[in-house]
């Protein structure tokens, strides 16, 4: 929206001309999102409070757990308003990137909030059904990705690239009757991982943060040609550099325009954590988690990085795979794997204190994402 109006006013008053630039815009989105959440989350947990929307503990967590009952959850509906709001703000709204990504963080959000919803009308752990939920948002995924290969603004492909080797060496062209669950399962399972990590004050909410920042680069990466100016032979030359091109990465045409995005989930995200970090003041909930993760999940398919985002997404995919191990074992077995799943559970039942935790899962974060970062160079 200020996008739109800064760049029509820009021929009267030249030093708004600034506003064309993504880099500009995206800190901008940042601290826009970051003053929302700071700002609006007291009022907002006072309101959570007053309504008594807290959060519900499952019967047979870890003992430590059952002194959170109460404390406010549904947290994650601010933190998606700030994120929306600060990208309407500032991401050119005519990129159809940015409006595919804004449907299905929404879309993701709104399951979410009926799960959260239905907890606490309960008065249980057991929300909205797993199968329902799936359905929902495999049908969302898809409905997504039929507007990305229908729309003619959009110049997508099916390519699946490795990471750490070259793009012009190293790609496979699906068919699309593949990619497309393919991509599909990309965004519903990281979204559910997401929500499966949800489980210690401020364990997500740290490596969505990192995951966001990690694909802010990338995003922009993707699609920016920089210009510079050199002489030759006497004569100034306009000479471009393709970013993408340089680094071997895919090349997304468009995909700059995500960074404002990601430069909102960041600024939301830190602000969100103030309150959340331990002891909490207030949760996500499902409304926050799913929404991430569905974004997160997006992020890797418009860019072209899924099979990247199993290192970035490295702390989600553990925590889903110690889950899906957990059940598998126990149905076949008898036997139980872990102490308990997910696997931030099984560390505190062997007597870790949840900041150690937490903080150490932030760490890996950490690390994956270098990682992932490295590849750019390692191709």
């Amino acid at each position: 929206m200020l996008f739109e109006l800064f760049f029509w006013l820009k021929d009267y008053f030249s030093p708004l001309n600034v506003f064309r630039y993504v880099s500009f815009r995206t800190v901008a989105a940042m601290i826009t999102a970051l003053g929302m959440s700071l700002f609006l989350y007291p009022w907002f947990i006072r309101r959570l409070q007053m309504r008594q929307i807290g959060q519900v503990i499952r019967e047979d967590g870890p003992e430590s757990h059952f002194s959170k009952a109460g404390t406010p959850t549904m947290g994650g509906v601010l933190l998606l308003f700030a994120v929306v709001v600060s990208t309407l703000l500032w991401a050119d709204l005519s990129n159809p990137y940015v409006g595919v990504i804004l449907g299905i963080t929404v879309l993701f959000g709104v399951v979410g909030f009926f799960d959260d919803y239905m907890k606490l009308r309960g008065q249980s752990s057991a929300g909205l059904s797993g199968k329902i939920r799936l359905l929902i948002e495999f049908a969302v995924a898809g409905a997504a990705m039929l507007i990305m290969f229908k729309l003619n603004a959009f110049d997508y492909s099916t390519t699946l690239y490795l990471p750490f080797v070259s793009t012009e060496k190293f790609a496979f062209e699906l068919p699309l009757w593949i990619y497309m669950p393919f991509a599909m399962l990309v965004i519903v399972g990281t979204s559910n991982a997401v929500n499966l990590t949800d489980g210690l004050d401020g364990l997500a909410i740290g490596p969505v943060i990192v995951a966001a920042g990690t694909f802010l680069i990338l995003a922009y990466s993707s699609a920016t040609v920089l210009g510079y100016e050199e002489v030759v032979n006497g004569v100034t030359v306009t000479q471009k550099f393709d970013l993408a091109k340089y680094l071997m990465i895919p090349k997304v045409d468009g995909a700059q325009e995500l960074a404002i995005f990601c430069a909102a989930m960041i600024g939301a995200g830190v602000g969100f954590l103030w309150y959340n970090s331990f002891p909490a003041q207030v949760f996500m909930g499902d409304v926050g988690a799913l929404s991430l993760g569905g974004a997160l999940g997006s992020l890797a398919v418009i860019t072209k990085h899924e099979l990247l985002s199993t290192i970035i997404f490295g702390i989600f995919l553990i925590e889903a795979i110690s889950v899906i191990t957990q059940t598998t074992s126990y149905k076949l077995t008898g036997k139980r794997v872990f102490r308990m799943a997910p696997i931030h559970h099984h560390f505190e039942m062997k007597g870790w204190p949840e900041p150690k935790i937490i903080v150490r899962f932030w760490i890996i974060a950490i690390v994956l994402n270098l990682v992932a970062l490295a590849s750019l160079k390692l191709r």
